[in-house]
């Protein structure tokens, strides 16, 4: 165990403890207020405030690469983009009976298992792990910028094919749905010969 926390305990916390714990309370009700609420654009406003948070959580682990990334990259264009989608989409904006699912209990308890299997696994590696806030900082860019090219390049790169593949496969599907709304229940385009066809043999 470190000098840190030899000379320092969970009964005395600092300015910058109890920010973290203020902080993490109000991340932690937003991202509750995201998944629980019906409508879309709230639930994508709440997103801002929960991932705003986390920025903060990362400033007060002296973590300020880190905390930049998260502003610039979710905050800046996850939200942006997501908001965006929503608005091209024309997608419902209050409450929509589509978007609500009869399976919440089976979801909130599958959601429950896994924050407490996270914790317990966290807890558990980190139990004896001690911060200190008073040393130099271990998130600057030289730090990040060799653990991600070193250690973490490859995860790094699958995650940005799948979130590619993702992309690809929601602009298919949006597209096909807009295909099967605009065609009449004949099977037959306006407008195309069998259309027309169908036109003239009803007169």
């Amino acid at each position: 165990m470190s000098l840190a926390a030899s000379t320092h305990g969970f009964l005395s916390p600092n300015g910058v403890e109890i920010a973290f714990l203020l902080v993490g309370l109000v991340t932690f009700g937003a991202a509750l207020v995201t998944v629980t609420t019906r409508q879309l654009v709230h639930a994508a406003l709440w997103l801002v405030v929960t991932l705003g948070g986390l920025a903060v959580e990362y400033l007060l682990l002296t973590a300020e690469f880190i905390a930049w990334v998260q502003v610039l990259i979710y905050v800046g264009s996850v939200v942006v983009l997501l908001l965006f989608g929503l608005m091209l989409t024309r997608a419902p904006i209050g409450r929509s009976p589509d978007a609500d699912s009869g399976n919440r209990w089976a979801a909130l308890t599958v959601a429950v298992a896994a924050a407490a299997a996270l914790v317990w696994v966290v807890v558990d590696a980190f139990r004896t792990t001690w911060i200190d806030l008073s040393g130099a900082a271990a998130g600057s860019t030289k730090v990040t910028g060799e653990s991600l090219f070193q250690n973490w390049v490859l995860p790094f790169e699958a995650l940005s094919v799948l979130l590619l593949a993702a992309l690809v496969g929601a602009i298919v599907l949006s597209r096909k749905a807009k295909a099967d709304a605009t065609t009449p229940a004949g099977g037959q385009v306006p407008g195309t010969r069998g259309g027309q066809a169908a036109k003239e043999g009803v007169r």
